[in-house]
């Protein structure tokens, strides 16, 4: 294996890397340029070969999730493009969004080529101002470049990409309901099936890529297959975009191989805190439970690893928590965030977040009773599999793992 390199965010610190000009002194456009015009199916089986799965937290191999699009229909293609990142401790798709937008615009380019689309939406999180600010800016001159448009680079393609921003909504992360919400209504999310390759944005054929896999795209298709599973895991092959935060020393963005060590990871990132322990590490994002003990040790960076450990990859966002921590103030504002954001649409995810903040907060301010922490796991049982998408699991699972894993920090703060 070739020692390993960042590819995405090789340029990100450097001075003017947002520009166009600076993207094509680095090659940029490069290769939208040599494969626009060529057979769509090539870029599909290089993509499919490589192994490249999504970024945005599920994992699901992005090649096979192309050929699921419904074929032979009249209906235009749709490719949306999510970086509605609000998942707490996430912040990967942000700095590419504001540090490399060019290399976004490319890989939507590619993507939208490969799977015969003529219109991509890029939705961003409506915090994201400065994110939307270079997109627009980048995508304002790939048009005057002929690089987005009609006929682009002069091979008979045409390309128009459309920019959108949230409204500061947790659930429009949820794919479905981003869609919802770039159709102009309130961002609901919507029953599967019929899943979005099959009747997605506007009822149309729609395919769905994060931020982080289309800009994977555009390395895949240049370099190849062979190259991007030179790194991670049989399973898990490539690279991906860390966001470490908590009680480490130096809390960023990492890029390295999946399959990674967590110790490596949390050992780049200047280790934990001097006069600190570990005491949990939340490792891929607010929804995933906890890592504890021997976990941390045992626990390698891709997603069969962490799986095998009762927890998730996610969206690559851990969190280290020292052993000064307050579980139970740290659960509770988890419980308020999701509260906060469920939609209100399903009833186990609208009234079950409700009271989880209920109950833990009457733990936390010393007020319960030793039956409601029975209580509070018979809420996440009528949750969990029971709503129209995942947030309310996505509440459930860390409050099971805090609970679980922590038990005695809860039960001592009940009354005798």
């Amino acid at each position: 294996m070739a020692a390993f390199e960042p590819v995405l965010t090789k340029h990100i610190y450097e001075s003017g890397s947002e520009t166009m000009d600076h993207y094509l002194a680095r090659g940029g456009y490069g290769t939208a340029r040599e494969w626009i015009g060529k057979e769509p199916a090539e870029i599909q089986k290089i993509v499919n070969d490589s192994g490249l799965r999504g970024r945005g937290g599920a994992g699901f191999p992005t090649g096979r999730k192309w050929s699921l699009l419904a074929r032979g229909t009249d209906k235009p293609v749709y490719l949306a493009v999510n970086g509605d990142e609000s998942e707490p401790g996430t912040f990967k798709d942000r700095y590419l969004l504001e540090r490399d937008p060019h290399q976004v615009l490319e890989g939507i380019i590619l993507t939208s080529y490969a799977i015969g689309s003529h219109h991509a939406f890029l939705y961003m999180r409506g915090e994201f101002i400065k994110g939307y600010e270079m997109m627009r800016h980048a995508l304002e001159d790939a048009k005057k470049k002929g690089y987005i448009g009609s006929n682009i680079f002069g091979k008979g393609y045409d390309l128009k990409v459309t920019l959108v921003r949230g409204a500061g909504a947790y659930i429009c992360g949820e794919e479905t309901g981003m869609l919802t919400s770039i159709e102009g209504n309130r961002g609901y999310p919507k029953v599967k099936p019929p899943f979005p390759a099959v009747a997605g944005l506007f009822g149309c054929p729609t395919i769905i890529n994060n931020v982080e896999t289309i800009c994977d795209v555009v390395h895949v298709v240049k370099n190849g297959a062979a190259w991007h599973r030179q790194w991670g895991t049989e399973q898990s092959p490539g690279f991906k975009l860390f966001c470490v935060s908590g009680h480490v020393n130096k809390p960023g963005l990492q890029e390295v191989p999946l399959g990674t060590p967590l110790t490596e990871v949390i050992a780049n990132a200047g280790g934990v805190l001097p006069g600190k322990k570990i005491k949990a590490v939340i490792p891929g994002g607010s929804s995933t439970p906890l890592l504890t003990g021997d976990k941390i040790e045992k626990a390698n960076m891709d997603y069969e690893s962490i799986a095998a450990l009762g927890s998730f990859l996610g969206s690559g966002a851990i969190t280290v928590l020292g052993d000064d921590v307050d579980m139970v103030r740290s659960v509770f504002n988890l419980m308020r965030f999701y509260h906060h954001e469920s939609c209100g649409q399903c009833t186990p995810c609208r009234e079950g977040t409700g009271w989880l903040e209920k109950l833990v907060h009457r733990v936390y301010a010393g007020h319960a009773q030793k039956s409601d922490l029975d209580l509070i796991n018979d809420v996440c049982n009528n949750m969990r599999g029971r709503t129209i998408c995942a947030l309310s699991d996505a509440a459930v699972m860390p409050m099971t793992s805090y609970l679980k894993e922590f038990r005695a920090e809860f039960e001592a703060r009940i009354p005798t």
